[in-house]
This record gives C-alpha cells, structure tokens and sequence, in this order.
C-alpha cells in the first residue's frame, strides 16, 4: 500500500489539491450567493453585472436590447427590440467554470506568482468569453429561435469548455511544475 502512496503521490496530490480547492471557493461562492438578497442588484450582483453589460454590447452593435428582472425566477430577460429571446440565470455568469478552471490551475501549480497571474488572467478571458457567448447568443435566439436547443446545449458550452481545455492544455505544457515521465 505504501509502495503505491509513494508511486502515484503526484496523482494524490493533484486530486487531493483539485477537490479541496474547488470545494473551498465552492463554499465561498454559494456563501456569496446565500447572502445576495436581489433587493439592490437581482438576482446576485455577478448575474445582475453580466446582464448589464450584455445588454451594453448589444446595444453596441445597434439592437435595442432591455434587461429586466423576471417575474417568476432569479433571473434577467434579455429583451431584444421589444422580443424577449434568453434569460441570464446564475449560471450564466462563468463564476462556476472560473472556480473550475482555477481549481485545476492551482492542482496543476507552478511558480506561485505565475499561477497567481495565469488564474487572474485566465479567468478574465472566460469571464470576457463568456460574455460574448451570451451575446452571440442572444443574437442567434432572437434571428434563428428554432435553433435554441443546438445553440444553447451544444454549439456554446462546447466553446466555452473548448477555451477552457485550451488554457488548461497551455498551463500544463509551459507552465506548471509537473513532473515530466522521463525526468
């Protein structure tokens, strides 16, 4: 048994350093979200925050876009010339792949000031990719509405995890300190 603690003590040590990290800003997070009223910014500040600026870029490329609290749910109805076309819900904000993707990084650690910057940069990009996902879209729901179920299961969460696979794949190849097999 000890030969084999000893053998796969880097496995361990990524497993073991993944859970208690993700679980640790798991934890944070859903503390966050229990102490969000929604009576400032509904549903939670992020949510709130990701609809707005949604609705910014929207606007941006000419569309008349409103966000508006739904009635019947935590969440914002993106409104597009006058057409309501998605909803932003918490899990639209990115905060659960950023708590994913940072859990990884920081199994997978390298230099502490490079592992600290590789998790702040790489969660802005996901944050900011995610943000175009959501707008995109909603541009896609609001001229192509019988292509919902392909855009919103399968075409956009295959970016955004593909974006995440990929700065993972970049962090583990140039980054971490892994040990290499023929070390």
């Amino acid at each position: 048994m000890r030969a084999l603690l000893v053998k796969y003590k880097s496995v361990i040590r990524f497993i073991v350093t993944f859970l208690a990290v993700y679980a640790a800003l798991t934890i944070a997070y859903n503390f966050y979200l229990n102490s969000s009223d929604g009576s400032e910014f509904y549903p939670d500040y992020l949510t709130n925050l990701v609809a707005e600026q949604t609705k910014a870029l929207l606007n941006g490329f000419g569309y008349d876009t409103k966000v508006l609290p739904h009635p019947d749910e935590p969440s914002m109805k993106i409104v597009i010339n006058g057409k309501y076309v998605a909803r932003v819900i918490e899990g639209c904000n990115a905060i659960s792949i950023i708590i994913l993707f940072i859990s990884f990084i920081v199994a997978f650690a390298g230099k502490w000031k490079s592992t600290l910057f590789y998790c702040f940069a790489g969660s802005i990009l996901i944050y900011a990719f995610n943000l175009i996902r959501i707008v995109i879209l909603s541009v896609g729901l609001y001229h192509y509405p019988w292509r919902q179920e392909i855009m919103h299961t399968v075409i956009f969460p295959m970016l955004i995890y593909g974006v995440v696979f990929s700065l993972w794949m970049v962090w583990v190849n140039r980054f971490s300190k892994t040990i290499k097999p023929n070390d």
